[in-house]
């Protein structure tokens, strides 16, 4: 019995304070399922950690093999600017949690937005003064 496979894309973005994982079709366009780290603890310092990214995760796999996909393609996303370019400690639990909860994985990219220019390094012209 072979079924087709259908693709969808998983956005995770994760910073330091939260982790967020948005499951669209393959267009990017239609919401096919979305969590977040704070929709899965109830105490906020957490929502960044790994053990909520890895709940949001299954809960998000798990809506999306429920409406019929079967596979998708990771865009990992950091917060980004000139010192945020890492993303979170929530990231690779999500990708763990997506795998465990039944989805194949495509390709990964990173679309962490980079400044060409870049803002303004806190500290002003003579750099911290300690």
């Amino acid at each position: 019995m072979s079924r087709e496979d259908k693709w969808g894309i998983a956005h995770i973005y994760s910073s330091e304070n939260n982790t967020i994982i948005h499951i669209t079709d393959i267009t990017g366009a239609e919401t096919i399922s979305r969590c977040s780290g704070g929709m899965v603890i109830d105490r906020d310092k957490e929502k960044g950690k790994p053990f909520p990214a890895m709940r949001a995760a299954k809960r998000a796999a798990e809506e999306a093999l429920e409406k019929g996909i079967t596979g998708v393609h990771l865009r990992i996303r950091a917060p980004g600017g000139h010192d945020k370019k890492i993303p979170g400690e929530g990231a690779q639990p999500a990708i763990r949690g997506l795998v465990r909860a039944g989805l194949r994985i495509g390709r990964i990219k990173d679309v962490t937005p980079i400044p060409h220019d870049t803002t303004r390094k806190p500290g002003g012209r003579r750099g911290r003064r300690v």
